[in-house]
């Protein structure tokens, strides 16, 4: 007997481990897997592509409905294309970075990337893990689980610096302060900010390996699963 499709919510602030320990829960459960701030930055690939003033909230509002944002669900190999092309490498560039807390404040921005993402998830056949800053609260209020995770912000610093390379490569210091800048943009925009769900399990990921966080969430999304077998 298949599994009852299952949709889990994880969110939370960068270097927290969202995107390894949601890619490794979908492979081990069998589902798909969406990576939302993806689409953000894809969002603000295009704005800074097509040369919009990021700091113009009407201006990223009127152009917020041109781009053609294709996300790939395949936990194994997520792909994201705008308009047809691969940006995958360019929206984790430094430039992306430092604007996509601004387009991602605007929103008409939120209301189209979210209106997206709910499509994506509904569409997923055996379920999805759909990670982000607002997807508990806003996005998939009614996912069947819901995990918000945390770290100290020096060992996100840390991971966050591992994640770069060459000349996007920054030290701890300057890291985490962007870190928390981000955050801080994040949890206090207007529209949809980050914040844990008051019905999402929080996970502390700074002194947990990544088999470990992973094994934590497998585990609460099986004891979901059991009622419903």
């Amino acid at each position: 007997m298949a599994a009852t499709p299952v949709i889990v919510a994880i969110d939370g602030p960068s270097g927290t481990g969202k995107s390894s320990t949601s890619k490794a829960v979908a492979i081990r459960l069998g589902l798909g897997f969406l990576d939302t701030g993806a689409q953000y930055r894809a969002m603000t690939w295009w704005m800074l592509s097509n040369g919009i003033d990021v700091d113009d909230p009407a201006a990223v509002a009127a152009a917020s409905a041109k781009p053609t944002i294709v996300s790939g669900t395949d936990p194994q190999a997520p792909t994201i294309t705008v308009d047809g092309t691969d940006v995958s490498v360019p929206i984790r560039g430094r430039e992306v970075t430092a604007a996509v807390s601004a387009v991602s404040a605007v929103p008409e921005v939120r209301a189209r990337i979210t209106e997206l993402q709910r499509s994506i998830a509904a569409e997923a056949p055996a379920g999805i893990v759909v990670e982000g800053r607002d997807i508990g609260t806003t996005v998939l209020p009614n996912a069947d689980l819901k995990v918000f995770l945390t770290a100290s912000p020096e060992a996100r610093a840390a991971r966050r610096s591992g994640e770069l390379r060459g000349k996007e490569a920054a030290d701890l210091a300057s890291t985490r302060e962007a870190l928390i800048k981000r955050d801080a943009a994040d949890a206090g925009r207007k529209t949809s900010p980050m914040a844990k769900a008051a019905d999402a399990v929080e996970v502390d990921t700074t002194e947990l390996t990544l088999d470990e966080v992973v094994a934590c969430v497998v585990g609460l999304v099986e004891e979901r699963r059991r009622p419903l077998r």
